[in-house]
């Protein structure tokens, strides 16, 4: 008979004779064990029970097989193909419960679905046909898995930073929710070794005010919680709590590391180029006021009903208008949404002059009050002829706002040329006998002069990022020099830059010297195929729409001469 043990020596050694006990756990004083998948529980007095019980419940236990991947019995499935055209492929799955369940957690985050989703009686029947084997779980366990999913991903990409050691360009933005609770979201931008672009959330929560402190103290704090030591850049909106901020992390940075800021911090502060741009553009607006809000209210008639938007579709086909575009109802505080409105509507212009003619519910709706004053429009000709010369002129400014505003892609070496294009076209614009487009333009290079009038006023790490573009380098930015200043300062500025990138690749390449990493210099030595221009070839005409054209035009003017 075998001997009785104590409770604590039995569990020690019972767990090197069976594997069983991996999967259960004793409860009421060792007497009984307990299933861990499906909490069912036997008896277990030491001694007396052995484990063939339990080996018979885990080869019933339908919640224990489903944590079982089956090596031997395999499905076909069909994946996804590399790219567009490209057939889906059939290969051999094993099936897995617990990389099926950590999929649908990952499709309840992806597609923003709530967590009850798996409580729904469609998507139980779906999977009770499509795989009976999988054990759908509570919207409490999605929750517990959704969280521990954070915590996993949140510390793959702790150790990612302090793995590459990389530097992190930083994005922030602060606003007010529509029952007054201010937010701020952090957002870090950064290459991997595989020089891939990366841009993730690291922080969305509530702050108490718009302060520079506060929102300096934030992201501060952001940074220690997620290992963050090296910082390229901080891009903020254009508001003045922001420059606070941005002097408040210099000084706490400085205190990190040597390395924490580039040039202890001279360039951190970069002002969003987008909003620079909507503050140009709504300087503009104010001289189509009346226009707009004539159109706005007309399109809002259209729109306010299905009847009457198939109305004027019936009077768009009368004008032989292809009715593949819809009049789109724009938000006021967003400037390009007021643009595709505009662009829209004059698509659309004959179908809403002949509803003025035809419609007296349309001609009537005019007359109403808002908020005690009467309603702007229908719009006129006169409306009509300014919202065509401001859409053409607005082009050019949405084209860059979506440009600027793209996510899965380097933008940096995209800005330089951006920006004079716009400057060029304000000075041609400024120029013209046209008094109403000369006065808006002259009110937006206003509001320009004021962020870019100057090389100065430019974080120059923009400018830089120009010149490492091997399409464009150190040339192209005096070319543009050139056409905005007077010789002697494009020439001044293009020293400048050449001696901040000196000065950025000594402290680069000191950096990688310490961390062990080769460095391939040019040992002085210049490349015989780079044309080398001046402010002195700029005599051609210069194309207003893209200053990268007309360099490109000169420089294969001159290998042409050269050859």
């Amino acid at each position: 008979m075998e001997k009785e043990l104590e409770p604590n020596q039995d569990r020690k050694i019972q767990n090197l004779r069976s594997a069983m006990w991996l999967s259960f756990t004793r409860i009421k004083k060792g007497t009984r064990a307990m299933c861990n998948f499906c909490k069912k529980d036997y008896a277990a007095i030491p001694g007396k029970n052995g484990t063939s019980t339990l080996k018979r419940h885990l080869d019933n236990c339908g919640k224990y097989q489903n944590t079982l991947a089956d090596k031997k019995q395999k499905t076909l499935t069909r994946v996804e193909g590399g790219g567009k055209g490209k057939t889906a492929d059939v290969v051999p799955t094993i099936y897995n419960y617990e990389v099926v369940r950590k999929t649908l957690i990952r499709m309840i985050v992806i597609d923003e679905l709530p967590f009850s989703f798996v409580e729904g009686k469609g998507f139980r029947e779906f999977m009770r046909n499509a795989c009976s084997r999988f054990d759908i779980p509570s919207r409490r366990t999605v929750t517990r898995d959704v969280l521990q999913l954070y915590a996993d991903e949140k510390a793959m990409l702790k150790s990612l930073f302090s793995t590459i050691k990389h530097r992190v360009s930083i994005t922030t933005d602060t606003w007010t929710s529509i029952q007054n609770v201010n937010y701020m979201v952090i957002t870090a931008h950064f290459i991997d070794v595989d020089w891939v672009l990366h841009k993730r959330i690291l922080g969305f929560c509530v702050i108490p005010n718009h302060k520079g402190e506060t929102i300096g103290k934030l992201i501060e704090s952001c940074l220690l919680d997620w290992g963050i030591e090296r910082v390229c850049t901080i891009t903020v909106d254009n508001a003045s709590e922001n420059k606070s901020a941005i002097e408040y992390m210099k000084k706490k940075m400085s205190n990190w590391k040597a390395d924490a800021m580039v040039l202890t911090g001279e360039f951190m502060h970069l002002r969003c180029c987008a909003h620079i741009i909507n503050l140009i553009v709504k300087e503009g607006l104010k001289e189509l006021d009346e226009s707009i809000a004539s159109i706005r209210n007309a399109v809002k008639y259209i729109r306010s009903s299905p009847s009457r938007l198939e109305k004027f579709k019936l009077y768009a086909k009368l004008e032989k208008i292809d009715c593949g575009r819809v009049v789109v109802m724009d938000v006021p505080t967003r400037w390009n949404s007021t643009y595709l409105m505009l662009e829209t509507a004059l698509i659309f212009q004959k179908a809403f002059e002949r509803r003025e003619d035809d419609d007296e519910l349309y001609n009537s709706y005019f007359n109403e009050s808002d908020s005690g004053r009467k309603r702007e429009g229908p719009p006129n000709m006169v409306h009509w002829n300014k919202a065509k010369k401001f859409v053409r002129f607005l082009k050019t400014f949405y084209d860059v706002t979506l440009k600027f505003s793209a996510t899965l892609s380097v933008t940096l070496n995209l800005y330089f040329n951006e920006i004079c294009k716009i400057l060029s076209l304000l000075n041609s614009m400024s120029g013209l006998g046209d008094l109403e487009l000369a006065t808006m333009a002259t009110n937006m290079k206003r509001k320009f002069n004021k962020h870019w009038s100057s090389a100065d006023q430019v974080n120059k790490l923009l400018i830089v990022s120009v010149v490492l573009d091997p399409r464009q380098k150190l040339d192209f930015v005096q070319f543009c020099f050139a056409a905005f200043y007077e010789p002697t300062k494009a020439e001044e500025l293009g020293k400048d830059i050449k001696n901040l990138l000196v000065t950025l690749y000594d402290i680069y390449n000191a950096w990688s010297n310490n961390s062990g990493c080769s460095s391939s210099g040019t040992n002085g030595t210049q490349n015989s195929n780079i044309v080398q221009l001046s402010s002195q070839d700029v005599t051609f005409e210069v194309d207003p729409n893209d200053f990268l054209v007309s360099f490109r035009k000169l420089k294969e003017r001159k290998l042409d001469i050269g050859a």
